[in-house]
């Protein structure tokens, strides 16, 4: 992080002085109103200028216990945010997203993420099949969740092996190429098939099933 830009009227809140104090006074600068320097409609009083995320290389991710979670050009940021934030609780070990035709790295994911965008290994990647193919000459298997699919993604026993897992775009889905890509398409079972669920919760119930069937005992 660069500057952190502070409200002179929330300062002394103790939140806000506990952020001062890990960031230093010496980053901290004191503005009337952060709104006219935020790219979301909520800062609370405090806006960072941070350096660009650096993202890392592809093949890094790859080897044993890898459990990566792959984006097949999601749209929302919001969303983007959210499965960063799963993957990272549940001990993914890494996230590819697309420059193309998909949301970017942008504030609202960061936020949406609350800190996990900054922890998660993250390739950036122009084609998603390509990035699949990668991965599978790198040892790794690769599902995709697909809400038409028959099998189920609970128990699935490849989950134990290094795996990546593909969620799809909202309203769409999995896009052709990278369906083909895919070892095994999986789905969520749900009581009633015309259900259907947000693919930032299809994300996080993947991570989370992942982590379940690593986890000894």
């Amino acid at each position: 992080m660069e500057t952190l830009y502070v409200e002179e009227g929330r300062r002394h809140r103790p939140g806000i002085r506990e952020l001062v104090e890990v960031v230093g006074e010496e980053r901290v600068r004191l503005v009337d109103d952060v709104r006219t320097l935020a790219e979301t409609t909520a800062p609370q009083g405090v806006v960072a200028d941070c350096r660009p995320l650096t993202p890392v290389a592809l093949d890094s991710l790859a080897g044993p216990g890898a459990a990566v979670m792959v984006l097949d050009h999601l749209e929302d940021p919001h969303n983007v945010g959210a499965v960063a934030r799963s993957a990272r609780a549940a001990g993914m070990t890494g996230m590819v997203v697309s420059t193309r035709r998909a949301a970017p790295l942008s504030a609202a994911a960061f936020k949406a993420a609350a800190g996990a965008l900054e922890d998660l290994p993250v390739a950036m990647v122009g084609s998603i099949p390509e990035a699949l193919r990668r991965l599978k000459k790198a040892g790794l298997w690769v599902v995709g969740l697909d809400a038409a699919a028959t099998e189920s993604l609970f128990g699935l026993e490849l989950l134990t092996e290094p795996v990546a897992v593909v969620v799809g775009a909202e309203g769409s889905g999995l896009s052709r190429l990278v369906s083909e890509c895919c070892d095994v398409l999986v789905s969520v079972p749900m009581a009633d098939r015309s259900e259907s669920l947000n693919a930032s919760v299809t994300a996080a119930l993947a991570a989370f099933e992942i982590m379940r069937v690593r986890r000894p005992g």
